[in-house]
């Protein structure tokens, strides 16, 4: 299924802090989320503004992505690049916290980025496949309206992601499944 979908796991507190369960099979696929997952990676940028992406990776090794901060915050977006939906382009976004502990589910056919909000954010996610260099794509940040949160002394940008494509230049290999890009459900 291919819905961008904001998780809330539940925390548990007491005076020692708190225990949240970050990931069950069972209750995920209780969301749609039926995806298996093989490796998990984890990020930290030092810098406010620190722009991470639009990454995907292609088929046959497409990556669905489910997202989570856990030291800091970032604005974290899913771009729909599928060909042939009627929403190709349009993005949702979500304001992801080591202090909500909420995630995001991008699915295969999303492009995906983040920017950090607060110094030494730490991302951890979880990916549907093993990463393939020969399948490694994503599109410009600044071609597809997001009107990011960025310091006034503009994005910190790899080199890699600074010579990305813009959207409008961008071939799309991922399929539209029937399913437009909806708002995001809790």
């Amino acid at each position: 299924m291919a819905r961008v979908r904001l998780v809330k796991p539940r925390r548990f507190g007491d005076l020692r802090g708190w225990f949240a369960e970050t990931y069950s099979r069972r209750a995920y696929a209780g969301l749609g989320i039926t995806s298996e997952f093989v490796q998990d990676n984890h990020s930290m940028s030092a810098a406010v503004g620190t722009l991470r992406g639009l990454h995907f990776q292609v088929p046959p090794h497409g990556q669905g992505k489910l997202v989570r901060c856990s030291r800091g915050a970032i604005m974290d977006y899913a771009v729909d690049v599928r060909r042939g939906s009627p929403t190709y382009g349009r993005w949702l976004s979500a304001e992801l916290t080591a202090e909500n502990g909420h995630q995001l589910w991008v699915p295969v056919g999303f492009a995906h980025a983040f920017v950090t909000l607060q110094p030494d954010s730490e991302v951890i996610y979880k990916v549907t496949d093993y990463y393939a260099p020969e399948c490694d794509g994503g599109i410009r940040w600044d071609s597809v309206g997001i009107d990011w949160p960025l310091p006034s002394s503009g994005p910190v940008l790899s080199d890699k992601d600074l010579r990305l494509p813009a959207l409008r230049d961008f071939d799309s290999p991922f399929e539209y499944d029937g399913e437009p890009l909806s708002s995001i459900l809790d």
